[in-house]
């Protein structure tokens, strides 16, 4: 009966997420500009666990959630760029599901632990016009005529 136990307690310990796993997450930003790396840049990153800011290149450390990450980095008030990075979950969490049930499952999504964003993250920047459709093409004047 003892190790019944004992096996069940190990089981439920290295499913859960919450307990096994980080709700922090270190994540690296790149900033490229007409596929050129762009240094100096500063960024925020931003989910429904909080806010953070990072120059680029650069490393930040988040808080894990289940909702989106908004990336949105700044260079000059015409250059600018934005990513949305997809949460996913990760095998802890699964792991937690096959062991534990519903209970752990619920505390890994609501702390964030059973979810991951990817490590590195390189936001494109364009020219603010550019990005919404604003800038038209340069069309050089037409030559006007001196001959009557």
């Amino acid at each position: 009966m003892l190790k019944l136990l004992a096996i069940a307690s190990l089981l439920a310990v290295s499913g859960c997420a919450s307990i096994a796993g980080e709700k922090l997450q270190p994540v690296s930003v790149q900033t490229i500009q007409d596929s050129k790396e762009v240094s100096g840049i500063g960024c925020t990153l931003q989910n429904d666990a909080g806010k953070w800011f990072v120059t680029s290149p650069g490393t930040v450390t988040i808080h894990k959630s289940t909702g989106d990450l908004a990336v949105d980095c700044k260079k000059d008030a015409d250059i600018a760029g934005h990513e949305t990075i997809v949460s996913k979950s990760n095998g802890a969490v699964w792991g937690n599901i096959l062991a534990g049930g519903g209970i752990g499952y619920i505390i890994d999504r609501n702390t964030g632990a059973g979810f991951d964003y990817p490590n590195s993250i390189t936001v494109v920047l364009r020219k603010i016009g550019e990005a919404v459709g604003l800038t038209a093409p340069v069309v050089p004047p037409l030559a006007q005529s001196t001959s009557k």
